[in-house]
């Protein structure tokens, strides 16, 4: 066990083998149950019978499933003759934790929890085609195959950070989509803000950041038709907790804990997120285009990007110009050689940051 500073001591970190939880396997919700009701007695000490009764198990399946929490690192006290007692409460996304945080948001009812899974963003997406509920969650301790915009992969350490998808079903064309993820950048900023009080800067079209520094990122992915979309995937990934990463990505990103300097719950943060995403959501569909034009006012101002900075756009081989604000659709305008120029899906960095990471790397 990871130790924790003093305004954190209720959070207790976990760690897994592999061969326990096979990857892309659904979390029994019994473990789910488990946790709840052993966290609803927190100062009591629970017997075995008791929880056999409540989760309608014998007792020896009762000593497996605690014996599966402790082996992802969850603290419990006791043994069968004497019951149990959680030593802290566990800092797990599990839909038990989850769902009560965000009761009354189109996100409460579908919690689709997995310790070790390929990409939130792939079940989210199988899950749509084969009609899943709009308002459907899909979260993970541990991804093997994260995704980012461009075929990167996303560094997902261990119940480090919050990896995250949301199914949506909005009845848009293709073209107005990409004002979901500006509306997730925006709510998740909101999130974090809430949480941890920091100030995160936006860039264009799905990163979050601190200085130069990605914390932050947002895939969205989505199966449309011609005129109209079926359904979008927002996909999240927030580094929260780590305290350090892989030589390969350690001059450009950095995490909450790492900008703070005191680790955070990610179920306080991920239950933020989720009824930040609600409100933006709801206000989109209910508020047509005034809502779209709030949303890309937004953005902007909490964007340093967005507006009047020397920008490098690696689109249709790669420019520089100077930002000039997003159109009406939430597409990044950029004028170089005298000319207006709409970003379509090519990365943005400030060319400032483009000679700082250089110099950083050598």
């Amino acid at each position: 066990m990871t130790d924790l500073p003093a305004d954190n001591a209720r959070i207790a970190r976990t760690g897994s083998s592999p061969d326990a939880f096979p990857e892309g396997t659904l979390t029994d919700e019994r473990l789910s149950h488990l946790v709840r009701l052993l966290g609803d007695n927190a100062m009591l000490v629970v017997s075995g019978t008791k929880i056999a009764e409540e989760l309608g198990v014998s007792r020896s399946e009762v000593w497996r499933l605690i014996e599966q929490l402790r082996e992802l690192g969850v603290q419990i006290q006791g043994h069968p003759a004497t019951g149990y007692q959680l030593g802290a409460i566990p800092d797990l996304l599990l839909p038990d934790a989850l769902a009560p945080l965000v009761k009354g948001t189109l996100f409460a009812n579908d919690i689709h929890h997995y310790f070790r899974i390929g990409s939130t963003n792939v079940a989210a997406m199988q899950a749509g085609a084969a009609g899943e509920p709009e308002g459907s969650v899909f979260v993970a301790e541990e991804q093997t195959a994260g995704k980012g915009r461009g075929g990167h992969s996303w560094h997902s350490a261990e119940s480090a950070g919050i990896y995250c998808s949301v199914l949506l079903r909005p009845r848009v064309s293709p073209a107005d989509a990409l004002i979901f993820a500006l509306a997730a950048g925006v709510a998740t900023a909101d999130a974090v803000s809430s949480i941890t009080g920091l100030k995160a800067d936006l860039r264009w079209p799905n990163d979050l950041l601190f200085g130069v520094k990605k914390f932050c990122g947002i895939l969205t992915e989505l199966n449309a038709e011609a005129t109209r979309v079926r359904y979008v995937v927002i996909g999240i990934g927030i580094n929260v907790n780590h305290a350090e990463f892989p030589d390969e990505i350690r001059k450009v990103a950095t995490s909450l804990r790492l900008q703070s300097g005191r680790t955070w719950s990610r179920v306080d943060l991920t239950a933020a997120l989720l009824k930040s995403l609600d409100r933006a959501y709801s206000e989109l569909l209910r508020g047509g285009a005034a809502a779209r034009g709030a949303i890309i006012a937004r953005f902007q101002e909490m964007s340093s990007l967005a507006k009047e900075r020397r920008v490098f756009v690696e689109e249709d081989g790669g420019y520089a110009g100077i930002s000039a604000g997003l159109d009406d659709r939430g597409f990044l305008q950029v004028t170089s050689n005298h000319a207006l120029r709409t970003v379509f899906s090519g990365g943005v960095r400030a060319i400032e940051d483009v000679d700082g990471i250089r110099q950083l790397r050598h």
